[in-house]
């Protein structure tokens, strides 16, 4: 991913968005601190579109040995904290 300074982003911006939309995104620079991206909107989707855990553990493959049985919790003795 290249970096380019805000200015210059700015000057060039059309061609800047036009690489994110062939895969090549930006890093957009300030004062020589990173602080954004520009990347296809396509792009954007994929990342953002992440699945909820519960979802992924009520779609997982694993049977129900698969995972090993937990040792029963201790009980907590009258000790405060």
């Amino acid at each position: 991913m290249k970096e380019i300074q805000l200015r210059d982003a700015k000057a060039t911006l059309s061609s800047v968005v036009d690489e994110a939309l062939h895969g090549k995104a930006s890093i957009i620079t300030r004062h020589g601190r990173k602080e954004a991206v520009i990347m296809s909107y396509e792009e954007y989707r994929r990342l953002s579109d992440v699945p909820s855990f519960g979802w992924l553990l009520t779609h997982s493959p694993l049977e129900d040995d698969d995972i090993p049985d937990r040792k029963p919790a201790r009980a907590l003795s009258d000790q405060s904290f």
